[in-house]
């Protein structure tokens, strides 16, 4: 009797640890099962978003212009390109042939101001679509945005109270004046490499008002708009501009890689060709610089 009790425990104690045996078994296996499923999620997620953002760099510029219906253009009010008439509508030379170019592509120019310092940071963010605003270009310019040719020569110039202008007719002359320039234009950069004194201030506009205010001696700006805003017949009658210390050429700015610079390249060819480009120079007083397309 004692045996077979013996033997019946014994038994029992091997289906138990075969049981138990089979549960860490199973366990494992479940463990297994679960964590091949949450990689594969894993990479299924990680193949949509590259993906998505493979389409999205697919796209072209002028897809997304045209899909969202609006050409978000960058600016500063700069007479004689960007200003707004009595009725606070955008207009002048860059205005006027964006708007041209927006309705070509069968979208409405919507016009943004920007600060003039955080232009490609706007137009890498999509804030913008372009820059179109006098814009010179530079080698840091053409090296962050997709530029197109040039249409319009422009110079930076010294601007000086009209009383003062004969003291300052050459670069020497003006190491002791103080100076005011658009932040990050290529006035800025002039007056820097010449090692002089300046405040950086929002735009130009903001520039010749600290030299008609006496804030500061002097300003550097573009001719085009020193030319339109300065001298008699002007709201800058006291004020007058004497060298110039460069010159340059001004192009429009776009995403780099933007399908769209090559797109305005054919549409400035286009209204040069049959004479729209010249009328539009014509009526803001720029067709002295416009450059051939």
């Amino acid at each position: 009797m004692k045996k077979l009790m013996a033997l019946m425990l014994i038994g029992v104690m091997t289906a138990a640890m075969v049981t138990g045996c089979g549960s860490s078994s199973d366990s494992a296996q479940t463990a297994e099962d679960t964590e091949t499923a949450a990689d594969e999620t894993t990479a299924d997620e990680t193949g949509d978003a590259a993906e998505a953002e493979t389409s999205d760099d697919a796209e072209s510029d002028m897809a997304y212009v045209q899909g969202k219906g609006t050409l978000v253009v960058g600016i500063t009010e700069f007479e004689p390109m960007d200003y707004k008439n009595a009725d606070g509508e955008w207009i002048g030379f860059d205005a006027d042939m964006a708007k041209a170019f927006a309705e070509s592509l069968g979208v409405e120019a919507e016009f943004v101001e920007i600060e003039w310092d955080n232009k490609i940071m706007e137009l890498d963010g999509r804030t913008i679509d372009c820059v179109w605003n006098g814009m010179t270009l530079t080698d840091e310019v053409t090296s962050a945005m997709e530029c197109t040719d040039a249409y319009l020569n422009n110079a930076q110039v010294v601007v000086v109270a009209a009383d003062q202008a004969d003291q300052y007719q050459d670069t020497d002359s003006l190491s002791d004046l103080t100076f005011a320039v658009e932040a990050g234009s290529a006035g800025e950069a002039e007056v820097s490499a010449l090692g002089l004194s300046y405040t950086a201030v929002k735009s130009q506009a903001d520039a010749l008002m600290e030299v008609a205010a006496g804030t500061s001696d002097a300003a550097v700006i573009d001719s085009l708009m020193a030319a339109a805003m300065i001298g008699e017949g002007t709201g800058y009658e006291d004020l007058t501009y004497t060298i110039g210390l460069n010159s340059e050429e001004y192009g429009v700015g776009f995403r780099k890689g933007s399908d769209l610079a090559a797109a305005l390249n054919e549409f400035f060819a286009a209204s040069y060709a049959d004479g729209t480009m010249q009328e539009i120079a014509d009526t803001y007083g720029v067709q002295a610089a416009l450059v051939e397309q």
